[in-house]
């Protein structure tokens, strides 16, 4: 494919484009100036990609290498790019865009003529030119590195004058690209929905008509067998609205989810990835390993790490604009370094804060591919995966940038009954947890009351004494004033406090707030419980728990001073349950800086005591003689 620089001009002026009033959403101003302080928007939302124009100057150059990537079989790999521009200015910027020919093979038809060139998707990530040479305006010569992931298409850089604002394209580099685009990659994996099922999704760039899709797997050091996949993928009018459907609009290849199945409990496997092509020949992944889950009530070590609102993070340090998720690589990297002291995660919602720019999905998928190759990587549905106008979602925002749900959904597996309504149960040895989703109405006599409270009925407490509620958006205690003044969501404590207190729910976590934030046994604004680091007897109160700091801008506290409250920490951070036994169970919070303890709490409890009588969680009785 030939460089855009030396495409001709005629040609130029024969590309077809999208609908000009489409281009103009998401996008936006910006400034030169790369901000630190994390303004909560998309970085490449920035991009006033609508208004490039033309400006090639003969003497600029944009060249790249190696040519070809993942030589070594990596799904990674560094790129050095050359600039040189007699022109320069400290708001030139270098873009990376896939596929590399962006201003035509990306453009859908249209009858209406505009302003060439039709530049009608963001690109993935950029840099500013004088992001790693100071003397670049002096000299117009800067070399810079970016980190490239296998993203199924190929590569170019391009170089913008006029800053993201007002972008002139001066140069547009070679092509590079990886070795295989379409190999098997990112796999997840999720509990089924039986506690012995582990399901594995991934991304590829194969069609069933390519190739047949499959994991080979088995117990370690053991026979292997193959299961074969299911493939989705969704298209760009499965998106709701602007950038998702317009700019930020990205091919996701296709997603694979195979379901292994009779698992033994608590047992190590291997598995890989598997692609049986037309003529016979195999594509393969690396090997990977996953331990099983224990027997629902198996009496064992059991560690357990939730989290909210983590997002992503460029290695290479592009996309900094806005310094969006400045947390999200050190969050990742300690769940990393303590990976063999993991058992689950659970991601509670605002995944990528991709926000319409579908790029971003596989940036995720490719940063916390360590974590969620190995463990269970469970996520709920948050206001950046789901709110979009008139799209059925509980508010009526654009959050999600159009997406909708459709991408998370379709990106990851979670074992509910349906998956566009995002709330499920699902069983980790002592652990019974339900996750909510608050992007959908919960208020009593609701679909999903329904669901929230059959799946708290249906924990036998005596098997899993441990009963968890996740949400994303606080439905319960935060100090925060974000909305109405009212320490969470309106509506939220009122129509799901009771449920919680007949059930005797444990703990219940939320995101949404970016910090962390710790409550006493709670009941209608009462603390239940005295003490702050060690619980014993019954359950009369449910502790929540706010933390949402897994890596995006932080938010700051309220000035109320709540009763309630016992512990604030406006920082990065994430929670690990560790269940030593059906009677004890330790709670930490942890730093993402440090992976150090921050704030903890026993919980000791027999049996009797879950059945124990409290207020508003009595069943009714009767003398008898």
């Amino acid at each position: 494919m030939r460089s855009l620089s030396f495409l001709s001009m005629e040609y130029l002026f024969l590309l077809l484009s999208i609908l000009s009033q489409c281009l103009k959403f998401g996008s936006g101003t910006a400034a030169v100036v790369h901000a630190r302080n994390g303004d909560g928007v998309q970085p490449l939302s920035k991009i006033a990609i609508h208004k490039a124009v033309y400006a090639l100057h003969e003497n600029a150059s944009v060249k790249a290498h190696p040519l070809v990537l993942g030589t070594k079989g990596g799904d990674s790999d560094w790129v050095t790019v050359e600039i040189e521009f007699p022109k320069p200015s400290e708001d030139d910027w270098i873009a990376v865009f896939s596929p590399a020919n962006f201003s035509s093979s990306i453009c859908q038809p249209s009858d209406d003529m505009e302003q060439f060139p039709h530049i009608c998707s963001a690109p993935i990530k950029y840099k500013y030119a004088n992001d790693s040479d100071a003397d670049y305006k002096k000299t117009g010569k800067s070399s810079l590195k970016f980190q490239l992931i296998n993203q199924r298409e190929d590569f170019s850089f391009a170089l913008f004058s006029g800053g993201l604002s007002d972008p002139k394209l001066v140069a547009v580099s070679n092509v590079i690209s990886f070795a295989n685009p379409k190999a098997p990659l990112y796999p997840r994996l999720s509990q089924g929905k039986s506690w012995n099922e582990m399901t594995v999704t991934w991304t590829s760039g194969y069609n069933v008509i390519e190739a047949v899709p499959f994991v080979e797997w088995g117990m370690k050091g053991e026979s292997q067998t193959r299961s074969p996949a299911g493939t989705l993928t969704f298209h760009q009018n499965d998106m709701c609205a602007p950038p998702a459907r317009t700019v930020g609009w990205r091919d996701p290849g296709f997603i694979h989810t195979s379901f292994l199945k009779d698992l033994w409990p608590s047992s190590v496997y291997t598995y890989k990835l598997g692609h049986k092509l037309v003529d016979g020949s195999y594509v393969w992944s690396k090997s990977y390993s996953f331990k099983s889950s224990p027997y629902p009530g198996q009496d064992s070590l059991q560690r357990v790490v939730i989290f909210g609102d983590m997002g992503k993070a460029e290695r290479d340090g592009s996309n900094e604009y806005s310094n969006y998720q400045p947390g999200s690589l050190n969050t990742t990297d300690q769940l990393i370094k303590d990976l063999k002291n993991i058992d689950i995660v659970f991601h509670i919602g605002d995944i990528t804060y991709a926000n319409g720019y579908i790029s971003q999905w596989d940036q995720f998928t490719s940063q916390v591919e360590r974590i969620a190759s190995t463990v269970p990587y469970m996520i709920a549905s948050g206001n950046h995966e789901r709110d979009a106008p008139n799209s059925g979602s509980f508010y009526d925002g654009n959050d999600s940038g159009g997406e909708c749900g459709v991408i998370a959904e379709t990106m990851f597996y979670v074992p509910a009954e349906n998956r566009a309504k995002f709330w499920y149960s699902t069983d980790y040895g002592m652990f019974h947890f339900c996750i909510a989703d608050s992007e959908h109405d919960w208020r009593e006599g609701s679909e999903q009351y329904k669901f929230i409270e059959k799946c708290l009925a249906s924990a036998d407490r005596r098997k899993q004494p441990w009963l968890i509620f996740v949400a994303h958006r606080v439905l319960g205690y935060s100090s925060s004033y974000w909305k109405d003044a009212s320490f969470g969501e309106p509506m939220g404590r009122e129509s799901l406090q009771g449920l919680w207190q007949k059930y005797k729910v444990d703990i219940a976590f939320f995101g949404h707030i970016h910090n962390y934030e710790r409550t006493c046994p709670v009941y209608q604004g009462q603390c239940m419980h005295v003490g702050k680091s060690h619980y014993s007897g019954t359950v009369n109160g449910t502790i929540h728990v706010v933390v949402g700091g897994g890596g995006s801008h932080l938010s700051a506290f309220g000035p109320t001073q709540t009763s309630w409250s016992l512990y604030k920490d406006s920082d990065f951070g994430f929670v690990k349950l560790t269940a030593y036994n059906h009677s004890s169970l330790l709670f930490e919070y942890k730093k993402s800086s440090d992976g150090n303890v921050y704030d903890s709490f026993t919980i000791s409890r027999d049996y009797r005591d879950v059945l124990a009588c409290v207020h508003d969680g009595c069943e009714p009785t009767t003398l008898g003689s």
